[in-house]
């Protein structure tokens, strides 16, 4: 079969299937097979190139609701190509903005003081560590991940931008390093029990410990984040979390019932959904009930 109607048929099949994007990912996955880009794909379909062999069976796999990302082993994040497969949770664009606050904020660290130290709580893939280290150079980035499986992921990801990988539980990690940090930065998990994803490729292969974040709002390990951020963080360090858009409101008062941050402000994500509350660690306790302020684009507390 010529590539262009390989395309046309795997098109179908994987709209049939329900998968949001059938058109780019068939494409992609012959961009992977051949070893060329996505545009590439199309100019050899029109040359009528023949399909690249094991493709029929690489869209079958696609069809049975696994992810993209696990057929071609990478998920691209910011300026990164990532390795992913079973057992890591795979970085979502909406992340990017995480790591956008995390970068600018360890850049102006940086540039004020000469140095800055920034750690990623439950890094997983070790997407947000690895795009710190490798957009702010001169900086010292940690990464802490639990999950056995997760771990080899990570420590591929980020050995090359010189990383420093730990094998810990972000609720108590860096247990000897309090009041070091510059810059605490975290996606960890955040489902509630209940709220079983829809989506197969979420549902069925994403690992239920990236996913679930304990305690009947899902809110356990967020809670920890704050805690952990509090310990870790310099006097006026920057900590910015991610969350579900429905949790924004629980994340800002999260921040104000400790009594220990100033200036939390929440941020939206490129779908425009409130997903990051960020915060810097006060001098001195905070007030219950202080209003901040910010652009009219953010939530404030």
């Amino acid at each position: 079969m010529e590539l262009e109607q390989a395309l046309r048929t795997a098109v179908g099949q994987l709209r049939d299937a329900g998968v949001p994007s059938p058109r780019a990912d068939a494409e992609l996955l012959a961009a992977h097979l051949l070893s060329v880009s996505r545009g590439r794909v199309l100019a050899m379909a029109l040359a009528g190139a023949p399909t690249p062999e094991g493709y029929e069976e690489l869209v079958a796999r696609r069809a049975q609701r696994i992810p993209l990302q696990h057929l071609t082993g990478i998920a691209y994040f910011r300026h990164l190509e990532l390795a992913v497969g079973p057992g890591v949770f795979i970085p979502r664009p909406e992340t990017e903005v995480l790591a956008q606050l995390a970068i600018d904020r360890a850049r102006a660290v940086l540039a004020e003081q000469g140095s800055v130290r920034v750690v990623d709580l439950g890094t997983g893939s070790g997407a947000i560590a690895a795009s710190v280290a490798s957009e702010v150079p001169g900086s010292e980035v940690f990464a802490v991940e639990l999950s056995d499986e997760a771990f080899p992921w990570a420590q591929r990801n980020t050995a090359p931008h010189g990383v420093t990988l730990l094998a810990e539980d972000l609720r108590t990690a860096l247990a000897t390093q309090g009041g070091t940090f510059d810059i605490v930065v975290s996606n960890p998990p955040y489902i509630p029990p209940g709220a079983i994803p829809r989506d197969p490729e979420v549902r069925d292969h994403d690992p239920e410990l990236a996913l679930y974040g304990g305690g009947d709002d899902g809110l356990d390990l967020p809670r920890a984040v704050i805690a952990t951020g509090a310990r870790l963080l310099v006097s006026g360090g920057y900590l910015a979390l991610e969350h579900a858009e429905v949790q924004a409101p629980s994340m800002l008062e999260l921040f104000a019932q400790s009594g220990r941050w100033r200036d939390v402000i929440g941020h939206r994500d490129l779908n425009d959904a409130d997903r990051v509350t960020a915060a810097y660690l006060a001098e001195t306790a905070v007030p219950a009930g202080s209003t901040w302020k910010n652009g009219p684009r953010d939530r404030t507390l």
